[in-house]
């Protein structure tokens, strides 16, 4: 399930860094819109804040993820009160592990595969976890996207992989 795909590194001075950025912004805004209103606990099942932010990381690289993963959570708090304000810091946190994971690894695999969104996805929720933990001091609260959000991790897996080789090829 390898596939080549076109990827890119964008720098700050480009336009297309923060049209692509804007893009995957609404996505991180309306995705976690519909999981919230849909489905009991969505949020926290399906981890939607990250699913866009993978893809952009992934295929435009650091900034357009970094701008991503910043500006999702921090909108999406301010216009719906979700995240809620306490757990920003940690979803920001998350947010940009991922956005360096991403990129990092499609500069260094420079393909779209399933095992490497799989360790782009352990490397984020692994680290972020642990961290969470440390700062909250709660083992519970730090594996919490390991208890209730596997079927998100999924998604965001064989979805970004579907994403990137069929909708972003280009």
């Amino acid at each position: 399930m390898n596939s080549n795909v076109k990827l890119y590194s964008l720098s700050l001075r480009e336009t297309r860094t923060y049209l692509f950025a804007a893009a995957f912004i609404v996505g991180n805004i309306v995705f976690p819109q519909l999981c919230h209103a849909l489905i009991p606990k969505g949020g926290l099942i399906f981890l939607p804040i990250y699913f866009f932010t993978l893809i952009g990381a992934y295929k435009y690289g650091a900034k357009v993820g970094m701008l991503t993963a910043i500006c999702s959570p921090i909108i999406n708090s301010v216009a719906f009160g979700m995240p809620a304000p306490a757990a920003l810091p940690m979803i920001l946190m998350k947010g940009v592990l991922l956005a360096a994971a991403a990129s990092w690894i499609a500069g260094r695999a420079r393909k779209v595969s399933v095992l490497w969104l799989i360790a782009v996805v352990l490397m984020y929720q692994v680290v972020g976890c642990a961290i969470e933990w440390a700062v909250k001091g709660s083992f519970v609260a730090g594996v919490q996207d390991f208890r209730l959000g596997v079927p998100g991790m999924l998604i965001q897996v064989v979805g970004g992989w579907a994403m990137l080789k069929y909708v972003l090829h280009k």
